[in-house]
Order: C-alpha cells, then structure tokens, then sequence
C-alpha cells in the first residue's frame, strides 16, 4: 500500500505551518527556534501586556527650586517646572528613595532632579544643583485646621454628583461616611489616584463580606470643579469599577468646596491647572460623629475597611434618629 506524504500541514485558520513531514531535525529545531522568536517579538511588541508584565516606569527630566526638605520623611517640596506632555508647573512634595539623595539640598537651591512615575508610585532622585534662587517669598497661608464641630449648613446644602443629582451630606444621615477629597487630573499615582484605589479596595472588600453592613458610602469630593463636571466625574468613576449605590463623586460651588474642605482640614492651592493638597479620609459614624482622621495617603484600604464596619455598627440617639 502506498502512502502519499502530505508536504505541508495547514490548520483551519488558513496559518500554513512551517514545519513540513519528513524535513530533517536539524531543520525542525532551526524552525522551532524561529517560532519562538516570533512569539517573544509578538510578546514585545504588544508591550508584555499579554505576559500580565507591569508597564515600564516613565522617566522625566525635570527643573526647579527646592522649597523645603523632609529628609526625616523622604520628601523633598519643589516648585518645578512644567513636565512636557505630564504635568503643568506648580509646587509639591515629591518622595525620594532614601534621605541620602537630599544630602547638602537646602531651600532655595536651584535644581535637575529625575521623576519616575510607575502605576503605583513616584519618586525622585538625581538631584543636581544648578545654583540658588535666595529671592524672598511670600509666606505660605497659615494651615486650616479642621472645625471642632461640623458646619450644619453643609449638610443641607445641595452639591452635585456624577450623576448630575443634587445631593447633600444630610442625605447620608445614619451611614457610616468615608469623605475624602481629590481631583481627576492628578497626575502622580501615588497621590489623589492613590486615594481612590483605597476606596475602590476598601468597597470590594466590604461588598464581599459574609453579612456586610448596608449602611455605608464613600464620597470623593472634587478640588477641581471647574474641570471635574459630573461627565469628567463619572468617567473617573467607572475607571475604579465603581458602584453609585455606596460611592458618590461630588463636585459644586467653588466656595462651597472650599468651606467643605476647611471645615475638614484640608488646605489646598490651585496653580496653572495642578492643585497641591493635603491628604485627609474621615471616617463619619452612623451617629454622624467624627471617628477617624486618615491624614496620609498610601495603602490604607484595609484600615478604611475596619473603621467602616466600627462606624456602621454606631448606636442611635434614643429617639431613633441617628
């Protein structure tokens, strides 16, 4: 019986193979080895998306003028220059990897430093002294320390969320509050988009405890109302997966935020489209006191999941109002 040998092998996706019946090792191993740098170039050139690799890290060239040194905290505040392509000019603290990079940097020092930006934090690092800037400043505004009791006209009054609703911070009335304050343009991940990944974490936690409390809702107030409509708001929204029942993003009056955002202690400054802000979660029982003040940014998702369920279980005045 004769067999007749087939010279190619083609699969029902129209690929022709390479590998033909009755070629010689060496030529399978040499076409082998050629697939397979096929695969690592199709793998490299989709950026290792499909291997699940991180996303490489962006590096910046930046200038500016140190205006303050935290070498105790690994921070260094600059007024720098705009980033092209990244962000606008304006001042903040920036961390650094190790005290040892601010060695010898003094304010006023004019400098180059690097940016790194990776999906979950920035740093600095190559700082190199250009000369000094020694011109006078005008002092920074005194800190607004938070209200000893909560501005009852706030409550009532009627902000604006994502989904063009009017909403009030009376309507949260016994549920336990998580309020912080952010902007959607924000460019350092470690930052305001560090602030909405702990209330992302935090409601997917709480969601899928056995027997979660109901009475609970994050709300994200924007410093930036004049960008942050309730479209722009709603779109960030939805880049955390988030769910309208228990997380709200509020936007309104820009005095209105402002009186929001000191009556909680948090001191801000809008600069050529950056805002520079000071970090604060709180934490608001069912009963509407204050439990707990969060005034860092970082992973605190887990901590904000504790103090929610504390808050939630918060006892009612005897009347049975909370």
């Amino acid at each position: 019986m004769t067999v007749s040998t087939p010279t190619s092998v083609k699969l029902n996706t129209g690929f022709r193979s390479p590998f033909r019946v009755g070629v010689t090792p060496m030529i399978w191993r040499r076409r082998l080895a050629n697939a397979g740098w096929a695969v690592i170039w199709l793998l490299a050139s989709l950026g290792g998306r499909s291997a699940g690799l991180p996303a490489p890290a962006q590096l910046f060239v930046v200038a500016g003028v140190v205006c303050e040194t935290k070498p105790e905290d690994k921070l260094v505040v600059i007024r720098h220059e705009a980033v092209s392509n990244y962000m606008a000019a304006m001042t903040m603290p920036f961390k650094v990897k190790s005290a040892e990079e601010l060695a010898g940097v003094r304010r006023g020092d004019k400098i180059q430093f690097r940016l790194h930006v990776t999906g979950e934090e920035s740093w600095v690092d190559g700082i190199v002294k250009m000369g000094a800037d020694r011109s006078p400043e005008a002092p920074p505004p005194p800190p607004q320390a938070a209200a000893t009791k909560p501005d009852c006209s706030l409550l009532d009054f009627h902000f604006t969320n994502e989904l063009g609703q009017a909403v009030s911070l009376g309507d949260f009335r016994g549920q336990a509050l998580a309020i912080t304050f952010f902007y959607t343009r924000c460019p350092l991940p470690d930052y305001c988009p560090r602030l909405s990944k702990n209330f992302q974490l935090a409601s997917q936690r709480l969601a899928a405890r056995t027997n979660p409390p109901a009475n609970w809702h994050f709300v994200s107030v924007s410093l930036d109302p004049e960008y942050d409509s309730p479209a722009a708001l709603q779109a960030y929204g939805r880049s955390y997966d988030y769910d309208p029942a228990h997380w709200s993003f509020l936007t309104g009056p820009a005095d209105k935020i402002a009186e929001l955002a000191r009556g909680s202690g948090v001191h801000y400054q809008a600069e050529n489209g950056a805002i520079s802000h000071d970090f604060r979660t709180l934490i608001i029982n069912a009963h509407g006191d204050l439990q707990m003040v969060f005034p860092t940014s970082g992973d605190l998702s887990d901590s904000i999941v504790t103090e929610m369920i504390k808050a939630a279980a918060a006892t009612t005045n005897g009347d049975g109002r909370p």
